[in-house]
């Protein structure tokens, strides 16, 4: 069981990171939290206000790239503990942009792995690498695509990523395994099936469908929709990470699903009939979103449009989590629809966090990644 630590935290301004960042502090007040993050679009410093006041929580502006940073900070504030969380991980970015994933999920997860390296085993700060621990986290997408019938991916499953960001985070998987057998390094490592909740970057499907249905602009589906996802609520997640980091066997691998399998066009229409809902029983929703079709009494499931489908779109993810759950008692807490509705009730009262973050950048690539002839007119981004 862990006692005091001070943690490092990479990516956590982001998704993820900063619910994490946030989880750990009501958990554990007594650690200390450095956050690094280079505050690329998808990270936030809004994401760690509600903690940005706690003595508890440094921040540090950087790449985890950067040559000398992770050792300057590993030294700087004696740090026992690596979250590593930072990535570029939007797939249809990667498919139009590959280099940066290359870049950020490799490269930076290796200058991370050299440095602990480092200072932990070869300086011996923490005792050659004793009461400390690197935890990688990963994601299913690494595994390939499963058939209708094909059984779960378990932690056994041969690696067969179909898409430049798939196969960015299956070679820093191995770097990290490749880390513990050749150098001994502390590590563990968690691939986690779709995340959704508060502070998601509206360009992943629920909060960019959610964005998108208050303003009534088009709800876009890819293909016919029928593309299959496990989908896991973002606290669930940190709280199997916990769990990961504090009873996790070293150079171990654990998968984290949500056991929520939902087809993508299945997803958008429970969250159109939970805001049909939510704005029937609201009048100050019809007020401030006066443009979705809830606010006049009509379906939200009515601005769903399908678009061609994009290149290598994998068929179906689903995570067996059984290891987690024998091992270290995990279960996740939230099922799609409570989860959904939480995720929906954040979204409707931070209203200006959501504003700020679509702006002109990524309105502009967004319009120039739908913005092609198969698209319906009035997609509004």
């Amino acid at each position: 069981m862990w006692l005091v630590a001070n943690l490092l935290v990479t990516g956590g301004a982001g998704f993820i990171g900063a619910n994490f960042v946030h989880y750990w502090l009501r958990r554990h007040p007594e650690d200390r939290i450095v956050v690094l993050d280079a505050l690329t679009y998808a990270g936030n410093l809004a994401n760690l206000e509600p903690a940005r006041s706690r003595p508890e929580l440094s921040f540090t502006h950087g790449d985890i790239r950067t040559p000398g940073l992770a050792e300057r900070l590993l030294r700087e504030y004696q740090i026992t503990l690596v979250v590593h969380f930072a990535a570029e991980s939007h797939v249809d970015r990667s498919i139009a942009g590959p280099d940066a994933f290359i870049e950020t999920n490799v490269t930076g997860t290796h200058e991370l792995l050299k440095a602990t390296r480092k200072v932990w085993l070869e300086e011996g700060q923490g005792g050659t690498g004793a009461g400390t621990r690197f935890h990688h986290v990963s994601t299913d997408e690494v595994y390939g695509s499963l058939g209708p019938d094909e059984p779960p991916f378990r932690e056994e499953t041969p690696y067969a990523p179909n898409s430049p960001y798939a196969a960015s985070k299956a070679a820093s998987d191995h770097l990290v395994r490749a880390y513990h057998h050749t150098y001994g390094l502390p590590v563990t490592t968690s691939n986690c099936s779709n995340n959704y909740g508060p502070y998601q970057f509206p360009e992943k499907l629920i909060p960019l469908m959610l964005v998108s249905a208050l303003q009534g602009e088009a709800l876009p589906i890819y293909g016919d929709g029928q593309n299959v996802r496990d989908w896991l609520y973002v606290e669930d997640h940190c709280q199997a990470v916990e769990r990961v980091i504090l009873a996790g066997r070293l150079g171990e691998t654990y998968n984290i699903g949500g056991g929520n399998q939902w087809a993508n066009l299945d997803i958008v229409r429970l969250l159109c009939r939970l805001i049909d809902e939510a704005f029937a029983a609201s009048p100050d929703l019809r007020r401030r979103f006066a443009g979705c079709p809830a606010a006049s009494d009509r379906t939200t499931s009515s601005l769903i449009r399908f678009v061609k489908d994009r290149p290598g779109h994998d068929r179906r993810y689903a995570m067996d989590s059984g290891k987690i759950e024998q091992e270290l008692g995990f279960s996740p807490r939230e099922n799609l629809e409570s989860g959904i509705r939480k995720t929906l009730d954040w979204y409707l009262a931070n209203e200006e966090w959501w504003r700020r973050v679509i702006d002109g950048s990524y309105r502009e690539w967004m319009r120039r990644w739908y913005g092609r002839s198969e698209t319906p007119q009035g997609l509004g981004v």
